[in-house]
């Protein structure tokens, strides 16, 4: 598979907050979810990825091709879609692509309305009246007519409704169907990403956690629970645990799992036990230390 994106050792410092030293890549044809709480680092990622935060070190390739050197050629065959909408609300969706299309030499004019006529996208209603989810699938229609390579999106489906957000799933899906184009899909809604993701990204206060093929959380951590009993001695083994007065869940590597329990207390883990237990066991390990330290 060839490489469209190309992350090496990026870093940002800024106002107590750093990415720090972060490291990943995304073939065509694959959709890669990069999830992490509020705060974590996804926005800046994505706007160093567009070159509107510059970066502190490091190097981003795009189409094989350096995001800064190239910025003009990569942009023509990248799509956006940021998480707030970028419209004037007294304006119309003809009026704004009338501004925007000028900047793509490969703007379909056929292809916008045949999307805006699919997902009933008034072109000359103004864009107040315009729902959540309009705005959404309005900025994608434009994203998609310049016939875009790579798709970055940054909480397209955060504040939709479900009917809306399997909607723009199902674009993506499309999008990528013909091996050729990729998308990075930065989101914490990890439900999206059980149905479509071919990747998944975590980063946690500015640091890349883990990034491999969604299938193989299945083949490296297991989701393990059971009596509390069950734990005494094996707590150090889990990467994040949660224990109550009787039972305990924890994420662990599966081959540690297969080691100290039961199957049946042996489950498959999903992206949000991913995220969640790995932020958790940070958390954990530095609320036992604040404790230790009183």
């Amino acid at each position: 598979m060839d490489t469209i994106l190309q992350i090496s050792h990026l870093t940002k410092a800024f106002n107590g907050f750093k990415i720090d030293d972060i490291s990943f890549s995304l073939e065509k044809g694959c959709i890669m979810g990069f999830v992490g709480e509020n705060g974590a680092g996804k926005t800046t990622t994505i706007k160093m990825l567009l070159n509107a935060v510059e970066k502190t070190s490091g190097e981003i390739q795009i189409f094989g091709l350096d995001h800064t050197a190239h910025e003009v050629e990569i942009k023509e065959r990248i799509g956006y879609v940021p998480s707030d909408d970028y419209f004037t609300a007294n304006s119309t969706l003809d009026r704004h692509v009338k501004a925007l299309k000028i900047f793509y030499k490969e703007w379909d004019d056929t292809l916008f309305k045949a999307l805006c006529t699919s997902w009933k996208l008034p072109l000359s209603q103004k864009i107040y009246e315009y729902s959540k989810g309009m705005k959404t699938k309005a900025m994608l229609a434009i994203a998609l007519a310049h016939k875009p390579d790579l798709l970055i999106l940054d909480e397209p489906t955060a504040g939709l409704d479900p009917v809306a957000r399997i909607e723009v799933l199902d674009i993506l899906r499309d999008f990528v169907a013909n091996g050729e184009r990729a998308v990075f899909f930065s989101t914490h809604i990890t439900t999206d990403l059980d149905k479509i993701a071919d990747y998944i990204t975590l980063i946690h206060e500015g640091r890349i956690k883990e990034s491999l093929p969604i299938d193989e959380i299945e083949e490296k951590y297991a989701l393990v629970d059971g009596g509390i009993e069950d734990l005494k001695g094996k707590e150090e083994e889990f990467l994040g645990l949660r224990k109550g007065q009787v039972k305990f869940e924890g994420l662990i590597l599966r081959e540690k799992a297969q080691k100290c329990f039961k199957e049946n207390q042996i489950r498959v883990p999903n992206i949000e036990n991913l995220l969640v237990y790995t932020i958790w066991g940070e958390k954990d390990e530095k609320s036992q230390a604040i404790i230790k330290s009183l």
